[in-house]
């Protein structure tokens, strides 16, 4: 069964690469056609992709929050092309191995013991979304074995420089910010200028993402997952 790997997307072409990347090593891992797409800014659109990929195929969101593109434009654009073979497998959300790959950025940025830490998330008005990031932000902190303070970049809640001198404020030598981000782009060089003394790269292609579409793969072969209907 062929794969649909369905992104946000960016306008930074960095982003891109980042999404083919992780489309090649799971094309390698599970020996099926992987097709990439994007659901905003950038093409191929889902209806792009879905054009040249034969079915039955499994769609999987690569999103680490189950936000509005999770829950209704990835399926309303996928259920748009007409096909019924499509089936639509779990999203990322806060799943604790990328938790962990955020943690490894993090420490391989420089985190020192002591740091504060601020766990940077795009934002969203989605209490779906808002609810994933709190968890991430405590998982995290289970992680590191230390309080991690969550911020956005965009939208809803502190904003990461805000959160950034509040720490200091507060009394931290050293604040450090991890990046739940999946590519680079606009938002991660927001991060770069917040005034912390650390940032933690973007996930990206982290072994845990590979790991992670191929899980989720496999998943809805089983019956973990969504059979759109055509309307």
């Amino acid at each position: 069964m062929n794969l649909l790997l369905v992104a946000h997307g960016t306008r930074d072409p960095a982003g891109a690469v980042v999404t083919e990347e992780v489309a090649g090593r799971v094309r390698r891992a599970l020996g099926v056609r992987v097709e990439p797409c994007y659901v905003d800014v950038r093409r191929p659109t889902p209806a792009d992709a879905l054009a040249t990929l034969p079915g039955p195929c499994v769609a999987v969101p690569m999103f680490l929050a189950a936000g509005y593109h999770v829950r209704v434009d990835v399926p309303s654009q996928i259920r748009a092309t007409g096909r019924s073979d499509v089936r639509i497998g779990g999203t990322f959300g806060p799943d604790p191995a990328l938790v962990g790959a955020a943690a490894d950025r993090l420490r391989t940025a420089g985190l020192r013991d002591g740091d504060a830490v601020v766990l940077a998330v795009a934002g969203s008005s989605d209490p779906f979304a808002q609810a994933d990031g709190e968890r991430a932000a405590r998982r995290l902190g289970r992680s590191l074995g230390r309080p991690v303070t969550l911020a956005t970049i965009a939208t809803g809640g502190p904003r990461v420089g805000e959160a950034v001198a509040a720490l200091r404020a507060g009394g931290a030598r050293r604040v450090a910010v991890a990046s739940w981000l999946l590519a680079p782009g606009l938002f991660q060089r927001t991060l770069d200028d917040c005034g912390a003394d650390v940032v933690g790269a973007p996930i990206a292609a982290h072994d845990a993402v590979v790991e992670l579409v191929v899980d989720r793969y496999r998943a809805a072969l089983g019956h973990g997952a969504a059979r759109l209907r055509t309307a």
